[in-house]
């Protein structure tokens, strides 16, 4: 039995509402597989996760209108791409910025490199080494270590850079302590073959939780940290629409 499937049995609890987070919603989500036009969704007690398959799903990128304002929520992404005749399906926050909003890394849309690769050293969850890159290709998507990106760059349609990696090659990045007390609301992207997933916790977890959820349940063998205290998703099948805080890069489905 699939994870989606064994997630159709767990029982879905409410969210716990932490740190000023407000939901803009007509009830808790369903613990049903969804269907049809937006990504397949599945929910647990812990954790809510979005597989998005690239081949079947249009997968975007976004920071700013053609104004250079920062969209920050993802009512005002919404009804930005209404006004174009477009839908949002499924939105997350997409990596670590500044306080202007623009991308503390590397960021990618429509093939253009709207933010450099940083490949500096600091302080920071973003810092901790190793960090990586999402990207997608005419290949499909992957998940990388930051170093490793250059090589790979070309042809890259969308990209949004992060850190620390979660998971690279089936490992748990080591620097990571599983009796941390460090618990935030978090989430992440991972790959599991050809397959996008996004995970949002529900619950505070530390990095070794995130990093064993993605390796041993979802079978992602590589996955990368998005953030924390801000972490936030948009879901048009789960009714869910939350409002944590103001938001830099933003990763979405649109049709």
């Amino acid at each position: 039995m699939t994870l989606v499937r064994r997630f159709v049995f767990l029982l879905c609890v409410a969210c716990v509402v932490f740190g000023g987070c407000t939901r803009k919603s007509s009830g808790p989500p369903s613990s049903a597989v969804v269907a049809g036009s937006d990504p397949p969704v599945a929910t647990s007690a812990r954790f809510t996760t979005v597989r998005v398959d690239v081949r079947t799903n249009r997968l975007e990128v976004f920071l700013r209108d053609e104004k250079g304002s920062p969209f920050k929520r993802f009512d005002d992404l919404a009804n930005w791409l209404s006004g174009r005749n477009q839908h949002l399906d499924f939105a997350m926050n997409a990596g670590m910025y500044k306080t202007d909003f623009s991308p503390v890394g590397l960021f990618v849309q429509d093939g253009h490199e709207i933010s450099p690769l940083n490949v500096a050293g600091g302080t920071g969850n973003f810092f901790l080494k190793p960090n990586g890159v999402f990207f997608v290709s005419a290949a499909g998507p992957r998940i990388v270590e930051t170093t490793e990106y250059p090589a790979l760059a070309h042809g890259v349609r969308l990209a949004t850079q992060s850190g620390p990696l979660l998971v690279r090659n089936g490992v748990i990045n080591p620097a990571f302590d599983a009796s941390s007390t460090s618990r935030l609301i978090r989430n992440g992207v991972g790959i599991s073959k050809d397959t996008i997933v996004f995970v949002i916790s529900e619950q505070p977890i530390n990095f070794y939780e995130f990093a064993v959820f993605f390796r041993d349940e979802l079978q992602c063998r590589d996955a990368l940290y998005l953030d924390g205290v801000v972490s936030s998703l948009y879901s048009v099948s789960l009714k869910r629409d939350d409002a944590r805080a103001d938001l830099g890069p933003i990763i979405g489905v649109v049709r």
